[in-house]
């Protein structure tokens, strides 16, 4: 998405480096100018030499040879190329997905986050600014251990105990470091880069000095100088006790873990679509190159293991004489300490800084070590906070959002440097470098694993939006990769593989079942659109069997708010089974209505509601023009309605007679496309106060959201529920005026519309500049009112209405199944009854006996039918006697319910067709008395149910006037428990075939 530019006219714009920007923002203070804008790096500065001295971390100096000692310059060999091929399919991967669109600051849990959705991202985004917090502890600990052994030589101690010397020098240290990154980044990519002098003159200095021939103290301490018989000896693994290929990876594979301190701070990058790659894949070579010339050239000139300058001479005792023997240092060393009976403490295996005995210059090497040690622990020190305040600014874990304050033009998380500092105090504790080792490397190998796969899962989603400049990638290389992280973890610790599967999983189900409300625009979503067409296009060519018949409703509900009944008990019906569409139909032209038609508002409602359902409207001249238009087009392939439900227009008898004709009709009309038709009848009516078509944008404004999720400016409070909401005073009057101007466009003729939000307190203040604003404080659920005129009562729009259907129902559901139409008026009630909130309600069953001698038969064969469709009731009753005429109390009070209706002598029929003339009377006499008899029948019956199921009576065209048919639907309703009048399409729904 891109953001929308204002019009050229409302606001004056300057360029600021390559950006426009509006420069009356810039005088508000909302955007800086450049004199005051944040550091931005380069690819060098800000990415190769990051990356660079990442990766040169601890083990370059202090673990590498000991590595080749291992596992052999074989493979040892093998063991850098493999760490290599994960880091460059993940940079090809990563650099994919971070030239597809601009990246923002959080690296990596930026890039999956918006590539596989909320859920991944922040699960990664915990499970790597861990791993980059106890990376720093990693190297600090490895230049704690330089120093310690530095100060043993020179007898200097401070407790005499390995482990707590390292952890006081290490804890120092990371105060230190701390004090660095705290100042800022422009002073840490200064020490950045004087770091990296120093280690590139201390790695010259190493390969210089393996070229020096050796001293006899060299040789002892197991530095022979190149020789073929050395480097044969050393090719082939020699691993000791407890150490095997891939535990011995494991130990290395942090060292190559470095790639993306580049894309961790990809916020403070000038071009982060070009410095990315171009940067990381150059420093992975470099570092590649440089590892595998160490292993190389000290497989060639230093031996595993030697007995050291102690062992050199050997006292014997000759002719009663002590005699000193001075031993050749060209025998075989290693056989040497076998004869002597000495433990060999020195060579690649047991001197880990043997390094710095090789070089020419030893103090070199230990600057080296400082370099590699303290520049890796800056830039995880960094990258740790910087991804942890992208994961608050999204506010998808509660409590986080703390660590998302930024300070500064760079706006630095110094909380999160805070937290990550002391991630590496509690890391730094355990004063073993072998031990946090493997821990990280297991949590990388899952960060590279998702980046990866967001590559290839965005690559399968063939969507139109993922088109990254970056074009040499491969979709299967990138799972390839995914695969080998996977592999790798497991084959390298599975116990720790399981935890960091554990820890990532969970994360994930919690931000599952959270739904945050954002919208990325993630490849998941892609996948649930082409998963969603290829099952819509695959069902069009499944057969229809009566078996997997499902009520796919079609409810004309206007906007669902208005009718939230209506909604909630359609959805108990479809609810996780099939379809449930809520039609709107504006009256008017279609470019009135034009801007309403893509409007999330339902849908928002709907999520509040947890409503499953679609929502669409359509604009038409009439009423029943557009339900003609939602009837004929409505749906794809076999998702589409077979039923439409709408509410009982109670309204009838004073309503304009042409929208009751229209009402009518659209009955008609339902059935000759046959759809089943229900019509719900409920006491006191399903409209919840309605609210005019010319409302419904500011309706929208109520729980439409910008491109990131979040709620529009005062609005927040209606959906989201803050516990504050500001807004300004210029802002309120905006949303008054546009309402005001709705409303003028419609038919209401108020000039003011005043918003009250009712159970919220406001206090007025101002800010330092002036500026006056609004606090409004919730003190509990907030209605909207809106007040059209002082002569109107207010139209109030809240989800504190009653809402019976969603609260548990008890009694019966009386089924009133009259007519043979398919059997979806039996079906529905049984659908209902097994919901959670009807499943107290027993299931009564009525129908109607043929003859009244034959009571008994016709109950035997609706039980043995009822008995085979395997639908359980409580009761069946057989109405054998509905052919008598109606009581005349009953008669005089239709008679009564229709006298507006009745055609005077001076009206023309053809003039007034919802009229009732005497001929239609006569000609519907029978139904007339039928529906009237079972008026009679269901007060005698079901005053008391929780719900009445009962067939709809057929709306005939013949001769059958509007008034009429909505006279005989007041009787079998008016002053009843809740009536759904059903009829479905002749289709049958039900079986007792297997």
């Amino acid at each position: 998405m891109f953001p929308e530019l204002s019009s050229p006219t409302s606001a004056t714009f300057n360029v600021i480096g390559d950006d426009l920007v509006d420069e009356k923002e810039v005088e508000a203070g909302v955007l800086k100018p450049a004199t005051a804008s944040a550091v931005k790096f380069g690819w060098i500065q800000g990415v190769l030499i990051r990356c660079l001295l990442n990766i040169f971390g601890v083990m370059l100096f202090l673990r590498l040879t000991w590595i080749a000692g291992q596992a052999g310059v074989g493979l040892a060999t093998v063991i850098v190329l493999m760490s290599s091929l994960v880091t460059t399919i993940t940079t090809m991967s990563m650099s994919a997905i971070c030239t597809n669109g601009e990246v923002k600051g959080g690296g990596i849990y930026y890039m999956i986050s918006r590539s596989l959705g909320p859920e991944f991202g922040a699960a990664i985004g915990i499970v790597f600014s861990l791993a980059s917090a106890l990376g720093a502890a990693m190297h600090i600990v490895g230049f704690a251990e330089t120093v310690r052994d530095l100060m043993w030589e020179h007898d200097t101690f401070v407790t005499g105990d390995l482990l707590h010397e390292v952890r006081i020098i290490g804890a120092i240290t990371c105060v230190l470091l701390l004090a660095i990154v705290l100042i800022g980044l422009d002073w840490e990519a200064k020490a950045q880069l004087m770091l990296l002098v120093i280690l590139t003159v201390a790695l010259a200095n190493y390969f210089v000095g393996t070229f020096l021939p050796p001293s006899s103290e060299k040789k002892w301490k197991g530095v022979v100088g190149y020789s073929g018989h050395t480097f044969t000896t050393n090719f082939g693994p020699g691993f000791t006790e407890g150490n095997s290929f891939f535990s011995v990876f494991a130990i290395f594979f942090p060292s190559a873990t470095g790639i993306l301190a580049g894309a961790n701070i990809s916020g403070d990058l000038k071009d982060p679509q070009k410095a990315i790659p171009k940067g990381t894949f150059l420093a992975i070579l470099i570092t590649s190159l440089v590892y595998l010339a160490i292993i190389w050239t000290s497989g060639g000139c230093l031996l595993r293991e030697a007995v050291g300058p102690a062992a050199a001479t050997v006292t014997e005792l000759v002719a009663g004489n002590l005699t000193t023997v001075q031993l050749n240092p060209d025998i075989d060393i290693v056989t040497t300490c076998f004869q002597l009976n000495e433990t060999c403490k020195y060579g690649t295996l047991h001197d880990n800084g043997i390094v710095g005995l090789v070089s020419s210059f030893r103090p070199l090497i230990i600057a080296g070590i400082f370099s590699a040690t303290l520049s890796s622990a800056l830039a995880s020190m960094v990258s740790a906070p910087k991804v942890f305040q992208a994961l608050g600014k999204d506010e998808l874990f509660p409590c986080i959002k703390y660590f998302a304050k930024g300070y500064g033009p760079g706006e630095e998380p110094r909380r999160g440097y805070i937290l990550a500092f002391g991630i590496c105090l509690a890391a730094i504790g355990t004063g073993s470098l072998d031990t946090i080792a493997p821990i990280i490397s297991n949590f990388f190998l899952m960060s590279y694993a998702l980046v990866n796969y967001s590559c290839f899962n965005s690559s399968m989603a063939n969507t139109p939006g993922f088109r990254p400049a970056f074009r040499y990638y491969n979709k299967w290389t990138s799972l390839l990769g995914a695969l080998l992280c996977l592999a790798f973890m497991f084959l390298c610790n599975w116990w720790a593989a399981l935890v960091t599967f554990v820890i990532v999983t969970a994360l994930y189900i919690y931000v599952k079942y959270k739904k945050p409300d954002v919208n990325w625009g993630s490849s998941t979503q892609a996948h649930a659109y082409n998963q969603a067409l290829k099952s819509t296009l695959k069902l069009v060519n499944v057969a229809e069997h009566v078996k997997n018949f499902r009520p796919q409703i079609l409810v004309l509900t206007g906007f669902p708010s208005q009718r939230v009944d209506l909604v909630d008990f359609c959805s108990a019906i479809t609810k996780r089974q099939s379809l449930l569409a809520c039609g709107h139909i504006f009256e008017g032209d279609m470019s009135t209505y034009v801007k309403h038609h893509r409007s999330t508002a339902a849908y928002r409602w709907f999520k509040s509601c947890k409503v499953k359902a679609f929502y669409n409207s359509v604009a038409a001249p009439t009423f029943r023009l557009g339900v003609q238009v939602f009837l004929q087009a409505f749906g794809l392939g076999k998702l589409r309605p077979n039923t439409i439900i709408l509410g009982f227009k109670s309204d009838w008898q004073t309503a304009d007679p042409r929208k009751v004709y229209d009402y009518y009709h659209v009955i008609q009309d339902a059935f000759d496309l046959n759809f089943g038709v229900g019509i719900l009848s409920i006491p006191g009516g399903c409209d919840c106060k309605e609210v005019p078509d010319s409302l419904s944008d500011l309706m929208d404004k109520m729980y439409e959201s910008d491109e990131e999720g979040h709620a529009n400016n005062i609005n927040d409070g209606l959906d989201n529920d803050p516990d504050e909401i500001n807004t300004t005073d210029k802002e309120l009057s905006t949303y008054t005026e546009y309402a005001n101007s709705s409303l003028r466009n419609g038919n209401v003729k108020s000039q003011k519309l005043k918003i009250i939000q009712e159970g919220m307190t406001n206090e007025a203040f101002e800010t330092e500049d002036g500026e006056k604003k609004t606090n409004f404080i919730k003190t509990n659920r907030p209605k909207i009112r809106f007040t059209v005129s002082s002569d109107t009562p207010p139209i109030e729009i809240s989800d504190d209405n009653i809402r019976r259907f969603r609260k548990t129902q008890y009694g019966t559901i009386d089924v009133w199944w009259l007519y043979d139409d398919g059997g979806l008026t039996l079906l529905i009630p049984y659908i209902l009854s097994q919901r959670k909130r009807w499943k107290n309600c027993k299931l009564r069953v009525f129908g109607i006996g043929t003859k009244k001698e034959n009571v008994s038969e016709d109950e035997t064969r609706m039980s043995s039918l009822l008995s085979k469709f395997r639908i359980e009731y409580s009761q069946l009753t057989i109405i054998s006697d509905l052919s008598k005429k109606p009581q005349l109390s009953t008669y005089k009070d239709f008679e009564g319910l229709i006298h507006k209706w009745r055609l005077r002598q001076e009206e023309f029929h053809d003039e007034f067709m919802w009229k009732i003339s005497d001929a239609d009377l006569l000609y519907h006499k029978e139904r007339t008395y039928r529906n009237l008899r079972l008026r009679e029948e269901l007060k005698r019956y079901s005053t008391e149910a929780s719900l009445i199921v009962m067939s709809l009576p057929t709306p005939r065209k013949v001769q059958c006037p509007a008034g009429l048919y909505m006279g005989w639907l007041e009787m079998l309703t008016r002053d009843m428990p809740p009536t759904l009048l059903l009829r479905g399409n002749q289709q049958s729904v039900l079986t007792y075939y297997s």
